[in-house]
């Protein structure tokens, strides 16, 4: 079956950096497109990167542009997100997500950027 597990999360100072993880199993990793969303409190969930089965196109929302950076390694069966100058507003919990016949969501990880 498919999982995806994120790891990564924490509690940072504004301006400050982190590296979420989210590995993935259960079907043919390299084949498929892969998002991070993230809900803040009281929010609707929202997309903040996604990037093509061989990394090579990812796009993001304005929000996070220039700041966060999504890669993946196909060998590993993961996914990456690398968040710089972190800002309160980017408080959320973080979400694998993937289309395999239907839609899949990790267990999510809580991001708290706070001083």
């Amino acid at each position: 079956q498919v999982q995806l597990v994120e790891s990564g999360g924490g509690l940072v100072q504004p301006g400050g950096s982190l590296r979420l993880s989210c590995a993935a199993s259960g079907f043919t990793f390299s084949i498929h497109a892969m998002s991070w969303y993230r809900q803040a409190p009281g929010k609707e969930r929202e997309l903040v990167a996604v990037i093509s089965s061989a990394g090579g196109s990812t796009n993001y929302a304005d929000s996070v542009k220039g700041r966060f950076t999504i890669s993946r390694d196909n060998a590993k069966n993961t996914v990456y997100l690398q968040m710089n100058s972190l800002k309160p507003e980017d408080t959320a919990v973080y979400y694998c997500w993937v289309v395999v016949r239907t839609t899949y969501w990790g267990q999510g990880t809580q991001v708290t950027v706070s001083s």
